[in-house]
């Protein structure tokens, strides 16, 4: 029967993987990857030789109807994205959208995501909170954080690492110096690390030891 599969990667560390994880890649007819060079090393380390095809963000407008043909022919399809659970701030929204306008069987594995950790190792308020993801590069950028200022659940961006220290000192603007803050950058990998503090004591840190690596913003919510 056919179906397509959300199956998440490991954010850095490989022996994340869940062995379901593999398995299902390995049973599948085709795996969609958003960057096939990166996906062909994670497939090489485990010896899964499924075929592969690019799937992002720039093709997947292209290419979801000629995937969901694919689907309704019978075939099993596996989504990956380059670390962590597709649709993710990754492609994949899309796709799953269509299969269930299309009653096409859609099923997410539980896996690595990289906001989870970060959030519980932040030390800050988790019984509820928001997932923002990346904040507007400029278009809409001050009208969000000004009306995430008045927020009052802990919140979760992810940020490059080149434009981390503007969008603290954003943060010191709108939400005020002494916010509480996490910064977690590289999680799993070897270079882990976790900065937690003020808005401005983080943003200071960072000035001094600009960061590298993945980045995972954790920020209070106004009390």
């Amino acid at each position: 029967m056919s179906k397509l599969y959300l199956v998440p990667t490991p954010i850095g560390n490989l022996d994340d993987m869940t062995f379901r994880a593999i398995k299902v890649l390995e049973a599948a007819d085709l795996i969609l990857a958003e960057d096939t060079r990166t996906s062909g090393k994670l497939l090489k380390h485990f010896e899964i030789t499924t075929p592969m095809q690019s799937h992002h963000m720039h093709n997947e407008h292209k290419t979801v109807d000629r995937i969901i043909q694919k689907l309704q022919g019978g075939e099993i399809i596996a989504l990956i994205s380059d670390a962590g659970t597709p649709a993710i701030s990754d492609p994949g929204f899309l796709l799953t959208r269509a299969c269930v306008e299309n009653k096409v069987e859609v099923e997410c594995l539980p896996g690595a995501t990289a906001f989870v950790p970060a959030l519980v190792n932040s030390g800050l308020p988790n019984d509820k909170f928001v997932f923002e993801g990346f904040l507007p590069a400029k278009k809409g950028r001050q009208t969000r954080l000004k009306l995430l200022s008045e927020e009052t659940r802990t919140m979760i961006f992810y940020e490059s690492p080149h434009k981390l220290v503007k969008t603290l000192n954003n943060f010191v603007e709108y939400f005020g110096a002494d916010r509480q803050a996490s910064v977690s950058r590289e999680l799993s990998k070897l270079h882990e690390e976790t900065i937690r503090g003020s808005v401005e004591e983080v943003m200071k840190h960072f000035e001094k030891k600009p960061p590298k690596g993945e980045i995972v913003i954790v920020i209070s919510g106004k009390k």
